[in-house]
């Protein structure tokens, strides 16, 4: 069975909301190219994706929605 897609974009997720002051950023790619930007602020407990082919940006405070516009972002 081949492993989960969506549940390595949760960990790496999860991992950001351990940050405790500064905003972390992580970088989806699909082969080789950036397809979206996160990035976590923790004093608002919310996320902002930046989709990098048009710079439109979402706001989310729900990880799991994060989760599935990445997932989609990479499909």
């Amino acid at each position: 069975m081949k492993a989960s897609v969506l549940t390595g974009i949760i960990q790496r997720l999860e991992v950001m909301t351990h940050a405790t002051d500064e905003p972390e950023v992580r970088r989806f790619e699909l082969d080789g190219v950036e397809k979206c930007q996160v990035t976590y602020y923790p004093e608002e407990d919310s996320f902002e994706l930046k989709e990098s082919e048009t710079g439109t940006i979402f706001r989310f405070d729900d990880i799991d929605l994060v989760a599935i516009e990445v997932f989609e972002m990479l499909g």
